[in-house]
């Protein structure tokens, strides 16, 4: 159970980040957060840390 929220906390993290950079950039419109470039830097950092949660759940799986 542990290894599904974990993964699927990964997942969210990665859509969050998505949308971030989407709105940092300005592809997405309708935001205070468009066209501001931090966001962009934000999302990337956070869909790093939900693949790094995602790759070591499976790596732990996979070690035991």
């Amino acid at each position: 159970m542990r290894r599904v929220i974990t993964v699927v906390g990964g997942v969210v993290l990665c859509l969050i980040g998505a949308l971030w950079i989407g709105q940092g950039t300005g592809n997405l419109a309708g935001s205070p957060m468009t066209g501001h470039s931090q966001w962009t830097y934000l999302g990337v950092v956070l869909i790093v840390i939900g693949v790094a949660a995602i790759g070591l759940t499976f790596y732990r799986s996979r070690s035991r």
